[in-house]
């Protein structure tokens, strides 16, 4: 699920006018330290590009799952997992729910579905900078055929006028159903997120530690290592290409002296889709492999040397087999 961060609108909501509308502060049954551990799983659905994977991140204070500009960037189920001394909350970063045309679209959603039944809570995120769309009624729909309890996250408030928060409030939660839990966010800015926090741990039924409470997710390091190769490419290239791209991490070692060598695979879909990822002279691949082993080198602490080769694999989105031999499902 990637998050959008084109230029925001004016003015940004008062904190008055919001502060009348959420009323007294939320706190949680656990906050005491008197009530029972909470645990469970927390479901982050809704369309493309609504910031689902960023208010992951931003919880967690770490980056387990890729963000950029463009929609469907999430492709799998993450988890991401928070522990306090008060509860283990296991959240499921889902790809957005949109209207699939290939064999890797079908996957994404199937993946984004299934997490909603199988949750505890669900933390439905929308784009309230917008009316709802035909897409976001789509979601509406799955959530309200289940019993789970949801949480509306409108997201990208800082992109309402203040005289349409009450009107748009009123669209998204009557979409989800009654009773309707909701929270103003803004993910980018952590805005709310405490609070957001805060109502998921109401709605959590009291449990054991399901992971161990160092546990930050369920990817592991060539995962992750893949997925910042891939959000560079998406950063990077324009038009259709980037959907058609995907990465595999080939080799993984560790050096004598230290340095990890990784070497990874980028699949395109096109002969001409490769020329482009390339660049003249190796160019674009060099923007694409440097911006990715900062990132790598961030997250695993340590020197880096990382080879980017690419490879066509003719139109693999519309493959059940080459999908399903790529890991979607």
């Amino acid at each position: 699920m990637g998050d959008d961060k084109r230029g925001q609108a004016s003015p940004t909501p008062d904190d008055e006018l919001i502060g009348r509308i959420f009323g007294p502060s939320i706190e949680s049954p656990a906050a005491e330290g008197t009530a029972e551990f909470r645990s469970g799983f927390v479901a982050l659905v809704g369309r493309p590009n609504v910031g689902k994977s960023t208010i992951l991140n931003s919880i967690l204070g770490e980056k387990v799952a890729i963000v950029t500009p463009r929609p469907q960037t999430t492709r799998r189920r993450i988890l991401g997992i928070q522990t306090t001394d008060a509860a283990q909350v296991i959240f499921v970063d889902t790809p957005g729910i949109h209207r699939p045309r290939h064999s890797l679209g079908r996957s994404m959603v199937r993946a984004a579905k299934s997490a909603i039944p199988d949750s505890d809570v669900v933390v439905w995120v929308v784009d309230v900078s917008s009316p709802p769309t035909a897409l976001d009624r789509s979601v509406a729909e799955l959530i309200r055929r289940t019993s789970v309890p949801v949480i509306v996250a409108l997201n990208k408030s800082d992109r309402l006028r203040p005289d349409q928060i009450e009107e748009r409030v009123a669209a998204y939660t009557e979409l989800a159903g009654e009773p309707a839990n909701w929270m103003l966010t803004i993910a980018t800015r952590g805005h709310n997120l405490d609070r957001l926090w805060a109502l998921i741990l109401t709605l959590l039924p009291p449990g054991p530690m399901l992971f161990p409470a160092d546990q930050l997710t369920d990817q592991n390091d060539r995962m992750l290592a893949s997925e910042l190769v891939r959000e560079a490419a998406l950063t990077y290239l324009h038009e259709e290409i980037p959907h058609g791209i995907d990465v595999i991490i080939e080799d993984w070692e560790v050096r004598e002296d230290g340095l990890l060598t990784i070497r990874a695979r980028l699949i395109v879909e096109r002969d001409t889709h490769k020329g482009i990822v390339i660049g003249r002279g190796g160019s674009m691949l060099s923007r694409i492999g440097s911006a990715a082993r900062r990132e790598i080198e961030l997250m695993l602490e340590t020197k880096v040397f990382l080879d980017i080769r690419v490879a066509v694999r003719e139109d693999w989105r519309r493959s059940d087999e080459t999908v399903r031999g790529l890991g979607y499902e």
